[in-house]
């Protein structure tokens, strides 16, 4: 048997001709998969994080989590060596899931997602950069993939990683990004975020202070992180995975056409109980009319 732990790549059986991916014609979607091996940063990467603050290091100094800012600080002094992240399996099934999800963000919106994995440094402060998981050419957005716990919410995950989105379009100079977010295998939501320059600001402000404690030797002090910008546009949410969704979705579908017979009819009997009748009645059913004027309509008891 081939040992996995001895080769570059795994290749995966060919598509079906009827297979629904056998369309996808990205790059990602070649049939090999890398080794977890693979996963890791290289070295040059790991020197290029120390040289510099990046969008992950947006999240540590806006996470009000004094812990984390000092470790941080640590790192980006050469004190300590970094946590090695390839251990941790949330971390790495993200990475392994991120051409999964861009390829499904692509295939509901049908808009591309390119730049993937390249490297963008602020023209005005050379420390300050980041590195893309891609950038939508048509919107001008940047694209920002994350595979999360399926018992998280939507508003947990913008307020975790809204520091990263706004330090990445403060870098690239873009006006909006996109969250798109796998919660565990059952939903997948795209949240679109636009550029705030106050949030911006103020981290900015914390940011420059860092980068400052990292030169000095002074340590940092963790700020109060700002409140986070509200999404804009419109959520798109995929429900495919979700019994409760696809249960009521059937009902709906089969009851559809009676649930507007039903409320046509309801309309018919309201407008047949005149303004001074309190209560009318008759094959099974009644009208009454509360004080405040509305009329409900019910079975009547047997």
């Amino acid at each position: 048997m081939m040992d996995i732990a001895e080769n570059l790549f795994v290749r995966i059986p060919e598509l079906e001709p009827d297979d629904p991916f056998a369309d996808l014609d990205d790059e990602c979607a070649a049939p090999f998969w890398p080794r977890l091996a693979d996963l890791s940063l290289s070295e040059s990467q790991m020197r290029d994080r120390l040289e510099g603050i990046g969008g992950s290091d947006a999240n540590t100094l806006l996470s009000g989590n004094p812990e984390r800012i000092q470790r941080l600080w640590a790192e980006k002094r050469g004190e300590i060596e970094p946590a090695d992240l390839s251990e941790i399996v949330a971390v790495a099934l993200g990475t392994w899931t991120e051409p999964f999800n861009r390829q499904w963000y692509e295939r509901l919106t049908g808009q591309r997602v390119d730049r993937v994995g390249q490297t963008a440094v602020c023209p005005e402060r050379p420390w300050r950069r980041c590195t893309l998981d891609g950038f939508v050419q048509t919107t001008g957005a940047i694209w920002e993939a994350k595979h999360t716990s399926a018992f998280a919410n939507q508003d947990e995950v913008l307020q975790r990683y809204m520091p990263q989105l706004q330090h990445n379009m403060a870098v690239m100079k873009a006006d909006r990004a996109i969250l798109s977010i796998i919660f565990g295998n059952h939903k997948f939501e795209i949240v679109e975020v636009a550029s705030d320059w106050i949030y911006q600001i103020e981290l900015l402000e914390a940011e420059i202070d860092f980068w400052d404690c990292v030169h000095s030797g002074r340590k940092p002090v963790a700020v109060v992180p700002p409140l986070p910008p509200r999404p804009i546009g419109v959520r798109e949410v995929c429900l495919e995975g979700n019994n409760a969704w696809a249960d009521s979705a059937e009902t709906w579908l089969v009851h559809r056409d009676a649930a507007k017979r039903h409320a046509a009819v309801c309309k018919v009997i309201k407008e047949m109980v005149e303004p001074d009748v309190a209560r009318a009645f008759g094959h099974g059913i009644e009208a009454k009319r509360s004080k405040a004027g509305a009329i409900s309509i019910k079975e009547l008891a047997q």
